[in-house]
């Protein structure tokens, strides 16, 4: 493995003087990211700024157009050494694409940068799929959880329900949802900021809309959050919940309904799977929003019963034979 000078590079890796955010290789490749993605993606530069400098510089005060093919060789060594094939290829994209920054910003040559990112790629692997899909009796204990609370959270959380299982959508999604992207004609959702600040059009089925129809007789129609806050005594605040309180309010209706543990990110895997069974991947792609086909069929929870039966339905024919 590629030996630093840990000391050495300290000083020479270490900015002089604070850049600007628009300058800086790691600022900008974070900006580019979604909200939810940052945090995981600044840990990462944190981490590998720190192992290539005997933890005296960060993501922000490391200089990053300093790095030669020597540092990223180690740095991809001691991540592939200690930590999972998953991991470490994240944590490897993340260092690729803050050079690449460097390279776009003119603060590296084009030959350092490709010498620098010219590293053997990270096999990952076949690994247990994340999450599960939820059964339809599982989400009917959820729903009937929600029928027994107070009406006003009762029905904001149903809604919530509803969205997440009919939409597909991201907690992140549905928490910056605004009335005026609800169009209960069409049955449609607008989602105007998704993951790399993407849009898209959702369409929720006909149950899926009482329920929403049935929150905005409470909410009222007043322009806003579509999903929001409600105070001790069922009074509604016309603002927007975070991601993390769509967390706790799905989390808190799993433990009532005494569902076995899962996510709000559950549904939208319940989703992409019941989709695949009657349309293309390329259709399914587009409705959960998904980069590329690849990412959607990581997406699949239907299981072994259903390639089973896909392959039942093969024929072999053969010719009759003729007796003599």
């Amino acid at each position: 493995m590629p030996k630093i000078d840990r000391a050495a590079d300290a000083a020479r890796l270490k900015l002089l003087a604070p850049v600007p955010a628009t300058l800086h290789p790691a600022a900008v490749y974070l900006a580019s990211l979604s909200e939810g993605s940052q945090p995981t993606m600044r840990h990462a530069l944190d981490a590998i700024a720190s192992m290539l400098t005997g933890g005296e510089c960060d993501a922000l005060t490391l200089d990053w157009s300093k790095l030669r093919y020597q540092h990223t060789a180690a740095v991809r060594a001691s991540l592939v050494q200690g930590l999972a094939p998953a991991t470490a290829k994240k944590m490897v994209c993340a260092l690729r694409r803050v050079l690449k920054e460097a390279a776009r910003l003119g603060l590296m040559g084009y030959e350092d940068y490709a010498r620098a990112v010219d590293l053997p790629r990270i096999d990952t692997p076949p690994q247990k799929l994340k999450g599960r899909a939820l059964a339809t009796d599982e989400i009917a204990l959820l729903m009937d959880a929600c029928e027994s609370e107070a009406r006003t959270i009762g029905i904001r959380d149903a809604a919530i329900l509803a969205i997440l299982r009919g939409g597909g959508l991201r907690r992140e999604e549905l928490a910056q949802l605004e009335l005026k992207d609800y169009n209960p004609i069409l049955g449609e959702l607008e989602i105007r900021s998704g993951k790399r600040k993407s849009y898209r059009k959702v369409y929720l089925p006909v149950e899926a809309v009482a329920i929403v129809e049935e929150w905005l007789e409470i909410r009222s129609r007043q322009p806003g959050a579509l999903i929001t806050p409600v105070r001790k005594g069922g009074k509604v605040e016309l603002r927007h919940m975070s991601g993390d309180a769509v967390l706790k309010i799905v989390k808190r209706r799993g433990r009532k309904a005494g569902v076995a543990e899962f996510s709000p990110h559950d549904f939208r895997r319940t989703f992409c799977s019941e989709l695949l069974d009657d349309n293309d991947v390329v259709t399914v792609q587009k409705l959960a929003g998904h980069a590329t086909p690849v990412t959607t069929a990581k997406y699949d929870r239907r299981g072994e019963e259903t390639k089973r039966k896909a392959v039942e339905r093969l024929s072999i024919p053969r010719h009759q034979r003729t007796t003599q």
